[in-house]
């Protein structure tokens, strides 16, 4: 039987064959359905792109109905066991676990860009002392299109990696810098000796001492946090990316518009929605009573659920074992009961369980962060540093796909029907 779809417009009682490929119709291919000569063809209306697919990518897969999230094929799972940060997005980049000469190159190479221009930092201080660390980090983001000018060249194969390797390299750096400038004190310097983790944490919290000494435990949680972040399909910040950059604009402009979509709260603010809530919470013998509220439409319970998740947020269990391993170092943080707690509660009752709603990636997270003396204005720009690799790949993906156009959807138009001009003096 024909892989097709077959269509009765009840308007005309015309039939149609529309081909199906890989799961999906083309939407194009309704045009050819009308009422009338008159009539455009027929379109889809899909608010938030529920069921709609932009683009075909060959980066990460998801099935939210059995927990499953892959890098280039590569489970999840095993890249926050065995891989870091760099050679996961070597992976996302390049489609291909590195060889170790590779590995050794990319560090290299994005050891090499870690360092911020002068002119770059002098803006970053020209900020006001309680500026968001996320609006410093966009714009500045933002403002390397002007310092890099051969970004523009995006067709060119070694400008692009160029721009990878300081898009990648560079980020941590604006985010400590941003960090730092958010509590008066001045910037540290890049440590190229130490890895990519533990040199964000030496620009963090490095104070007088010669040489910053990375806690391990410490750096290989953010390394695995970062490995959960790099990616996650077509998000709001990636379709961002994606529809920027389809205007052929540079990278820089494309990711500030990317991170400016994480900044919002149900993307990047999501973790600290979950930190607020537990506050709010108190105590383990308040647990109770909020999720009866739950229940009774009196609140919501933060960090449960995802669009895409019908199940247990894989990326969620990785995060719980690893909020075990800072905890043994940084101390348990107090609303970690409560955090258990709800989620023992919540996953015994079907409620919750027959809704699907199941702790997602922002439920440990923010817990993880605090314990490692992050203020929570620092949570999106947490989320911007991995993703930057997987928003890359995403750029470079559509740029180089013949079938992407600039991106412009189409709409409804309820607005009033032709009417004429009116002067001033007439108006009522």
């Amino acid at each position: 039987m024909a892989d097709t779809l077959s269509v009765t417009d009840n308007r005309t009682g015309k039939q149609y064959e529309i081909p199906i490929k890989d799961g999906v119709i083309r939407a194009t291919d309704l045009r050819q359905i009308k009422a009338g000569t008159d009539d455009a063809g027929l379109m889809t209306y899909d608010p938030a792109f529920m069921n709609t697919a932009a683009c075909r990518s060959r980066i990460t897969y998801i099935d939210g109905d059995k927990g499953i999230l892959e890098y280039r094929g590569h489970p999840i799972e095993q890249l926050a066991e065995h891989s870091t940060y760099l050679e996961t997005a070597y992976l996302i980049l390049f489609g291909e676990l590195p060889t170790s000469a590779q590995l050794a190159s990319w560090t290299h190479d994005i050891t090499q860009h870690t360092m911020l221009h002068e002119n770059i930092k002098k803006l970053m201080e020209g900020f006001q002392y309680d500026a968001h660390p996320m609006g410093v980090f966009l714009s500045t983001v933002g403002a390397f299109s002007t310092f890099y000018p051969d970004a523009k060249n995006i067709f060119d194969e070694q400008s692009r990696k160029k721009q990878i390797h300081r898009l990648i390299a560079k980020v941590p750096t604006i985010a400590a810098y941003a960090f730092r400038h958010s509590i008066g004190r001045p910037y540290n310097q890049p440590d190229n000796e130490l890895s990519f983790t533990g040199n964000f944490l030496n620009m963090l919290f490095k104070m007088t001492e010669l040489k910053y000494k990375v806690p391990p435990a410490l750096e290989r949680a953010l390394d695995v946090l970062f490995i959960l972040h790099a990616d996650h399909e077509q998000n709001c910040s990636t379709s961002a990316m994606r529809a920027i950059g389809s205007s052929q604009v540079d990278p820089y402009s494309a990711m500030a518009g990317a991170a400016a979509a994480l900044y919002g709260p149900l993307h990047g603010g999501a973790n600290e929605a979950v930190l607020r809530m537990l506050a709010e919470i108190g105590s383990i013998d308040n647990v109770p009573g909020f999720i009866k509220r739950v229940k009774a439409g009196e609140g919501r319970l933060m960090g449960f659920g995802h669009r895409i998740y019908k199940s247990y947020d894989p990326r969620a269990k990785i995060i719980k074992r690893t909020a075990d391993e800072v905890f043994e170092v940084t101390g348990t943080n107090p609303l970690l009961k409560i955090a258990i707690e709800l989620e023992r509660i919540a996953l015994q009752d079907d409620y919750f369980v027959t809704r699907k709603l199941y702790p997602n990636v922002d439920f440990y997270s923010g817990l993880i962060y605090e314990a490692m003396k992050f203020p929570v204005t620092m949570f999106p720009v947490l989320f911007a540093i991995p993703r930057t690799a997987g928003w890359i790949a995403q750029w470079e993906e559509m740029i180089l796909d013949p079938e992407q156009k600039i991106a412009r959807p189409r709409q409804i138009y309820t607005g009033s029907a032709r009417r004429d001009y009116v002067p001033i003096e007439k108006r009522k």
